[in-house]
């Protein structure tokens, strides 16, 4: 099975169940996941000590009755391929995911988000749940929060749809992924655009910084800043019309962490910010407004195969917008996850004050991201 098709299996939300044949610290710290996936660590030297004893038939017995096929994952689908063969032996039906976990890292889908004004793609990568968008209108392009592994596929879908990129836009300093506005600025001569605050936050590269209010042209419709402190103090949410590109401050099953800025003692200040974004500055919007994050979790279920809901949904759904600055503070802080891997040293990338190849950016940045102050439910 290629990571592409799994990608959409389990984007359409059926059922299934994955096999991880790597080691148990590996497949803690990341695997493959989602609503509809029941996932299964068991080591390949435990395929190979059984097939040697003749007991593989026992050690499948647990994927007897499970939905068909087990999905047998590994880091670069080797070792997988083999213990799906020897599973499809003793009458289980499994495929190997080809290419592995690091395939799974490198698959990239589209959406396209309905829009009056312009056409919206959304980029969904559902190895660490990142986000980007691409908003075109007549001969023009704008791409917002960009990753640099997938700077081709922006140029090309945006001359597929008869545009060059102008602008390469990041709503904040991304902790989580490399960002990719100066390599699509390199590859283009697009614009840069970035938060005025991150100039006090180190900021080591030319670009342009723009503030509440001002706005970045796309063909015959602009992108709207709006200042969104609280996951960052520089934050700044895009406005399109009824779309708003929020970034890291508001997620489908949480709100931003604050604690990636300035550690653990900047985070209650941080927090207070936030909730003034969400509980204050967001109310000038309507409640139809749509919402579209930066990120996902793996609990997540896109609606019409998109990341996007309805501000007044997202108030439905997420206590925390209803609660006053002291309790949203204390509930925000109670027990947020592991901050997400390598960030100091991605946040340096991202602030031009560190330099990585491409293969080492690559390398930084795969994992879950973990920018969201809550862990849904599974």
């Amino acid at each position: 099975m290629s990571p592409e098709t799994l990608a959409r299996r389990l984007k359409r939300g059926e059922p299934t169940t994955i096999l991880d044949v790597r080691n148990r610290d590996e497949f803690e710290e990341w695997h493959v996941d989602g609503p509809s996936v029941t996932a299964t660590q068991i080591p390949a030297v435990k395929f190979t000590q059984a097939e040697v004893l003749g007991t593989v038939d026992e050690l499948a017995e647990q994927f007897a009755d499970v939905p068909d096929p087990v999905v047998v994952v590994c880091g670069e689908g080797k070792a997988s391929d083999h213990v799906a063969d020897l599973l499809n032996e003793v009458g289980v039906e499994a495929e190997n995911l080809a290419t592995g976990m690091d395939g799974w890292a490198r698959v990239y889908l589209s959406t396209e988000i309905p829009h009056a004004d312009a056409t919206v793609l959304q980029y969904d990568r559902p190895s660490s749940g990142c986000l980007a968008s691409l908003v075109v209108s007549g001969d023009e392009a704008v791409v917002v929060d960009p990753l640099r592994a997938f700077v081709d596929r922006y140029v090309e879908d945006a001359a597929d749809l008869g545009a060059d990129i102008v602008a390469a836009v990041d709503t904040h300093v991304h902790a989580d992924h490399v960002s990719g506005v100066r390599a699509v600025s390199d590859r283009t001569g697009a614009e840069v655009v970035l938060p005025a605050g991150a100039t006090p936050r180190g900021l080591d590269f030319d670009a342009r910084l723009v503030e509440d209010g001002d706005t970045v042209p796309v063909g015959d419709t602009e992108l709207v800043a709006v200042a969104s402190p609280g996951h960052t103090s520089e934050m700044t949410a895009y406005r399109l019309s009824d779309v708003l590109f929020v970034g890291d401050g508001l997620f489908f099953e949480s709100v931003a962490r604050p604690d990636l800025e300035d550690g653990d003692e900047g985070a209650p200040e941080a927090a207070r910010r936030l909730h003034e974004t969400l509980v204050g500055r967001y109310a000038e919007f309507d409640g139809d407004t749509r919402i579209a994050p930066a990120h996902y979790s793996t609990q997540a279920t896109p609606e019409n195969g998109a990341y996007v809901a309805t501000l007044d949904t997202l108030r439905e759904r997420l206590d925390a917008l209803s609660m006053d600055a002291d309790e949203f503070v204390e509930f925000i802080l109670a027990d947020m996850p592991p901050r997400p891997a390598n960030f100091e040293r991605i946040i340096a990338t991202n602030l031009g004050r560190q330099s990585l190849t491409d293969e080492e950016a690559f390398e930084t940045e795969l994992g879950p991201n973990n920018c969201a102050a809550t862990v849904p439910d599974a």
